[in-house]
């Protein structure tokens, strides 16, 4: 069947707007690599727009050996990777028996659950018990307040109870103990969720900033948000910058510095969210109506 007019102009202007946003959304990102691959006379003359002017990388040299750059990277992989591991470890288990139906005490269970999501104790509490528990200036304090994600929770608990009951009633004929049964027969029927839920996970530790300043107290456990919103804020970046000859502050720039750590931070998720964006509308979708 063949659009109308009226649905071919529809289309075109739902287009023309999202293609606006999507610039819209783009431009910032394009404008700060073209500053940080820029020479410093053609930023600070304001030549610099979507394109860099006298491409260099010094910017970069000089971030990377006179900054603690590199080790805010190491932590935030050790905070990132260890962090979405046990909580799609912890996702699944919480997940996978409330999606049971003869499961003792399930609704009371998710309705309490689902009072977390509305409802938190505030930083203050957060940080007692966290102290009580002597896990400040340790990244368990990171990692345990925020382990289950209650709309991940859902998401999976839905898409959970969309799997058909028969197969699962299946294996359990054969022999099929639980564990094995989510490990062997649910986890791979669940693959575009998790690869979603993941997503979601990776994006929120790699940005982890409030609960790093809050609970990590020394300078070499802070990870690269913090260390770049630092050079954002601070007033002499480039003489805080170690191993950087006299001659070299000639051809950087304080903007130079902070477009190349903001480019550092965002790059890893950049070439991660291609590999499982095509999980990521399919899983959310599925754990989101099935049901």
């Amino acid at each position: 069947m063949k659009d109308t007019n009226g649905e071919r102009i529809f289309y075109g202007i739902n287009y023309f707007v999202l293609l606006l946003v999507g610039l819209t959304c783009l431009f910032p990102l394009v404008h700060i690599l073209a500053i940080s691959l820029s020479e410093a006379q053609d930023v600070a003359s304001g030549r610099v727009f979507l394109w860099p002017v006298d491409i260099t990388i010094k910017p970069y040299q000089a971030l990377f050996a006179g900054s603690d750059i590199i080790n805010g990277f190491k932590n935030n992989l050790i905070i990132t990777v260890v962090g979405t591991v046990l909580s799609m470890i912890f996702t699944v288990m919480a997940a996978y028996p409330l999606s049971r139906k003869n499961m003792i005490g399930r609704r009371k269970f998710t309705l309490i659950i689902l009072f977390t999501m509305l409802f938190t104790g505030g930083i203050i509490p957060n940080y007692l018990v966290l102290s009580s528990f002597h896990l400040i200036n340790s990244y368990w304090a990171i990692w345990l307040p925020g382990l289950i994600s209650v709309f991940n929770l859902l998401v999976l608990k839905t898409y959970f109870e969309s799997l058909p009951e028969e197969l699962i009633e299946a294996a359990r004929m054969d022999g099929c103990k639980e564990f094995r049964l989510i490990v062997q027969i649910v986890l791979p029927l669940s693959v575009p969720v998790l690869a979603a839920l993941t997503l979601f996970y990776l994006v929120g530790y790699w940005n982890q900033f409030v609960n790093v300043l809050l609970f990590i107290n020394d300078t070499e456990k802070y990870n690269l948000t913090v260390i770049v919103q630092q050079m954002i804020r601070s007033q002499s970046v480039i003489q805080e910058l170690n191993n950087l000859q006299p001659e070299d502050t000639l051809s950087l720039t304080p903007e130079t510095i902070r477009a190349s750590g903001l480019v550092v931070s965002i790059l890893p998720m950049i070439i991660i969210y291609p590999i499982l964006q095509r999980y990521f509308v399919k899983g959310i979708t599925l754990g989101a109506i099935k049901g």
